[in-house]
């Protein structure tokens, strides 16, 4: 039983953690607290780990500046599972999660994406009259739609009365072309079993990685793709005219809401 009191932003956190599976600590500055170099999320979260709310490490192979990562730990699961009044095994708790992702080649991945998230949420925060509605984890976009394809998540985004419902790849370069090409493939299958056209937005590493898919990469009408960078998205934003819809070699780029 934790012996600190918990706040309404301490269980947003803890689910944050459990959704995202492992954030760093500017990360959790940026969602909850003043900015990245909030010295009260750090304080906060050592907290955490003094009541075994949550685990941290530090990455050796990431480099000597490495900021620490976080992760939820026994107690923490413990609390965000009594949330759904299921056990910490029934949300898929793994005792040593930091020791399996501190060794693991997909961290690099898996933080990536957790500051996809964080940049569309803060975004959303910053901007009149938008919201970001939804964003499932690949583990929940799994249970819906495995049975067709593996996003790394999945976004609603509202801004000024327009809807925009899309998968989220974040790509980090090491897949193949060919390998995303047969992914596009099984999202036009889901797009004509669902009778939905499916927008998949791509974060790619680099200009070079953005123009290689937006000449490979045809996912027709049902599949429209769009693809932006990963410092694009960081500056000036995902709002921003940073998206190149594959296919369209004029090099054009639209804000996200347009991508409706």
């Amino acid at each position: 039983m934790a012996t600190i009191e918990l706040t309404a932003r301490d269980l947003r956190i803890l689910e944050t953690l459990h959704l995202h599976r492992v954030l760093t600590t500017p990360q959790v500055g940026e969602l909850f607290f003043s900015g990245t170099a909030s010295r009260a999320a750090q304080r906060r979260l050592l907290g955490f780990v003094r009541n075994d709310l949550a685990e941290r490490f530090t990455p050796r192979h990431v480099g000597w500046n490495a900021p620490c990562h976080w992760v939820l730990g026994p107690e923490g699961a413990r609390v965000v599972a009594a949330q759904y009044g299921l056990t910490p095994q029934q949300i898929g708790y793994l005792p040593d999660a930091h020791l399996r992702l501190g060794a693991s080649c997909q961290l690099g991945h898996a933080t990536g994406l957790s500051q996809t998230y964080v940049r569309f949420a803060t975004t959303a925060r910053a901007t009149r009259g938008a919201t970001l509605q939804r964003w499932w984890s690949g583990a929940r976009c799994r249970t819906v739609w495995g049975h067709r394809v593996h996003p790394d998540g999945h976004l609603r985004w509202r801004q000024d009365g327009t809807t925009l419902d899309a998968f989220v790849e974040y790509d980090t370069g090491t897949e193949t072309l060919l390998r995303l090409t047969e992914k596009i493939s099984r999202y036009r299958d889901l797009a004509v079993e669902t009778r939905l056209a499916s927008p998949v937005l791509f974060v790619v590493p680099g200009p070079g990685r953005l123009t290689a898919l937006c000449r490979t990469l045809d996912g027709g009408p049902r599949v429209p793709i769009h693809v932006t960078t990963h410092s694009q998205l960081a500056y000036p934003g995902p709002t921003r005219p940073v998206w190149r819809r594959a296919g369209d070699l004029t090099g054009a780029v639209r804000p996200l809401i347009d991508l409706t």
